[in-house]
C-alpha cells in the first residue's frame, strides 16, 4: 500500500513562513492528495494574514482561518467553520509553541511566572482544546500530529521553559491518545524533530551550536529537514499507521541514541 491522503481533511495551524515546520508538513500532506486548511495568527495590521495566504496558496487550501489559541472564543470559530464546510476532520497538525526570548537564554530558574505560564498555555495546553472542539468531527481513524523536542526529556543548554512545555505536550499526547482512541479509533502522535533552522528556532539562545553538535555527532551526521519530518507526518495521518498512537516519533537523523 502506497501512502494516500486524498480525500483527507487536514487542519494545519503554526505556519509562520516557508522556514517553518508545519510549511514542510503541509507541503506533503497536500502533495499525499490531502484536502487542506490552514491558519494563521492574526495581528493588527494583518501581516501574518498576508503572509501566510501568500505563501499556501498554491497549496489550494479550501479553509483559511485566523486562529490564535489564546483565544476561546476564536478556537470555536475555526471548528465550526470546518463543521459548516467540511462536516468532518481527519487530521489535526498542532504546531504551535512559544516563549519570550528572555526565558530561551540563562538560567531556568530565571524563568518568570507570566513567561512560564504563557509558554505552557500555547506550547502545550493548546493542544488539549483544540482536541476537544474537534473531537465530534473526527472520523473514523483520524489523526493527530504534533511536535516535540529532545529538551523534554533532556537538559538542552538555554531551552528551558519551552523543554518543560514540551514534556507536558508530550504527556497531554499520551492522555489524548486515551481518550480519543477508544471511540473512534482516533490516534495521537507527537514528532521529536532534530533542530531546524526556522524563526521560533532562532529565539533559543545558541541554536546554531545545537545544530552543529547534531551535524557532528548523529549517526547520519547532519540534521533534518522540513521536509523529512512532512513526510513522518504525512506517514502518522495516514492508513499505513493505523496501529500507531500516544507515540513520540523521533526525525533527528539519529541524534537522541546518542549518549555525547
Amino acid at each position: 500500500m502506497l501512502l494516500d491522503l486524498s480525500g483527507k481533511k487536514i487542519l494545519v495551524t503554526g505556519i509562520a513562513n516557508n522556514r517553518s515546520i508545519a510549511w514542510g508538513i503541509a507541503q506533503q500532506l497536500k502533495a499525499a492528495g490531502a484536502e487542506l486548511g490552514i491558519t494563521y495568527l492574526p495581528d493588527e495590521k494583518g501581516r501574518f494574514e498576508a503572509k501566510v495566504k501568500e505563501l499556501t496558496s498554491p497549496l489550494n487550501p479550501s479553509l483559511f482561518l485566523a486562529l490564535n489559541v489564546q483565544n476561546s472564543s476564536q478556537i470555536e470559530e475555526v471548528f465550526e467553520a470546518i463543521k459548516n464546510q467540511w462536516g468532518q476532520l481527519d487530521g489535526l497538525v498542532h504546531c504551535l509553541a512559544f516563549a519570550g526570548k528572555e526565558e530561551l537564554v540563562g538560567n531556568y530558574s530565571a524563568t518568570s511566572s507570566e513567561g512560564f505560564s504563557r509558554a505552557l498555555e500555547i506550547s502545550a495546553y493548546s493542544l488539549a482544546p483544540l482536541c476537544k472542539y474537534a473531537k465530534p468531527l473526527f472520523s473514523k481513524g483520524a489523526g493527530v500530529v504534533t511536535l516535540t523536542y529532545l529538551g523534554a526529556e533532556r537538559a538542552i543548554p538555554n531551552y528551558n521553559v519551552m523543554g518543560v512545555a514540551k514534556a507536558a505536550l508530550e504527556a497531554s499526547v499520551r492522555y489524548l491518545s486515551e481518550e480519543l482512541g477508544p471511540e473512534n479509533q482516533v490516534r495521537v502522535n507527537a514528532i521529536s524533530a532534530g533542530p531546524i533552522r526556522t524563526l521560533a528556532s532562532s529565539a533559543i539562545g545558541g541554536i546554531l551550536d545545537m545544530i552543529h553538535n547534531v551535524e557532528e555527532k548523529a549517526p547520519l551526521r547532519r540534521t533534518v529537514t522540513q521536509i523529512e519530518v512532512g513526510n513522518t507526518a504525512a506517514f502518522l495521518l495516514s492508513d499505513l499507521s493505523s496501529g500507531i498512537s500516544g507515540q513520540t516519533v523521533y526525525v533527528d537523523a539519529g541524534y537522541c541514541i546518542n549518549g555525547m
